[in-house]
């Protein structure tokens, strides 16, 4: 009873941002699924990605439309995705060499990730429609998240002008433009305190990285990186001292949701597999936490939905899913339920 009396409250709640936002730029700002081609030399990209990120003249096309014809540079990117022994074919990264016009759907766009289906069979397909579905369920619970574009792709050998793999794909939103979208900046730094973030939205990613029961991220701090944070941008207002910085989820092929058949849990968090949920929030935000598993509850209908709006998600995939986020909302169901199951293992 509490928990649906906190929801309604909820329900109205909103993760405040600074005025000037902007209108998303014109490929984010649409549902459909777009229909490409890209041509590249397809044996040096591929054959080399495990060692090397170099860029590679490309060609870019979007179907039915010869004015929408892009020279690019392409390179592989990411980490474990770029390991032969993970995936055959690697995540993208599409750089314009030229500046789109204002008309193109892709004004605006400078160097954009490409999140790619790995493997040539195409049940591998379905893992990488399911992670652009945990990208669309963060989207339903917060503004603060990136927004990406689904693609059906053909990728074109350049040496042969042969269709070597036609597969789903999807473009992700870059952070400076999500952040200008929400009238904010990126933050760089390499570490910060769990005290410089914003509770509500802290609150938020943590419920939501449980209910993908994703244990590969970070919030504060890079672990083994750089920059600050793992799996994780951070926005806000560049104001010294950095307060109020709201954490911003990224890769999500790790989470049990996925469940990707080379995911692992992180050394350090003692569970069998992806599919065992941990939460890994923090104690100062449980307040913020409640408040985030009641807004949950109340957009459950919604989350759903967007697990039945995936285009090309099978069914199988579909009722994975579902059975997976069933269970998390049998554990957020009541207070008592949400303390026993979630908060009361947060960190201090």
């Amino acid at each position: 009873m509490i928990l649906r009396i906190v929801s309604i409250l909820a329900s109205l709640a909103v993760v405040i941002m600074p005025a000037e936002a902007e209108e998303p730029k014109p490929l984010f700002g649409d549902e459909s699924v777009l229909r490409l081609q890209i041509t590249f030399p397809s044996r040096a990209l591929v054959r080399n990605a495990e060692k090397s990120t170099a860029p590679h003249p490309a060609k870019l096309l979007l179907a039915g439309d010869a004015s929408e014809k892009h020279k690019i540079l392409l390179s592989a990117r990411g980490n474990s995705r770029r390991d032969k022994r993970v995936c055959e074919f690697p995540p993208l990264r599409v750089e314009f060499i030229e500046k789109a016009s204002d008309e193109s759907l892709f004004v605006g766009q400078k160097r954009l990730k490409l999140v790619t289906h790995c493997r040539p069979q195409k049940k591998y397909q379905q893992y990488y429609l399911l992670e652009f579905a945990a990208y669309k369920l963060f989207n339903v619970m917060t503004t603060s998240s990136l927004r990406v574009r689904l693609a059906e792709i053909d990728y074109i050998d350049s040496e042969n002008e042969k269709i070597i793999a036609t597969r789903y794909g999807f473009f992700i939103e870059d952070t400076d433009d999500a952040a200008k979208r929400l009238g904010v900046k990126e933050i760089d730094v390499d570490d910060i305190d769990v005290a410089q973030l914003n509770a509500r939205a802290a609150g938020t990613y943590s419920i939501f990285q449980y209910m993908i029961g994703n244990l590969d991220w970070s919030m504060h701090d890079g672990g083994d990186e750089k920059d600050c944070c793992h799996n994780t941008k951070l926005i806000g207002q560049r104001v010294e001292p950095l307060s109020d910085l709201h954490p911003v989820p990224y890769d999500f092929d790790y989470s049990g949701i996925v469940d990707a058949p080379y995911a692992v849990p992180p050394t350090n968090v003692r569970v069998r597999s992806v599919r065992s949920r941990r939460y890994r929030g923090f104690c100062v935000h449980n307040e913020a936490a409640r408040s985030a598993a009641a807004e949950f509850v109340a957009k459950r209908d919604e989350l759903f939905a967007v697990l039945n709006n995936v285009p090309g998600m099978d069914d199988r995939s579909r009722r994975s899913a579902e059975r997976f986020m069933d269970d998390f909302f049998e554990d957020i169901s009541d207070d008592e339920t949400l303390y026993a199951r979630l908060l009361k293992d947060c960190r201090g």
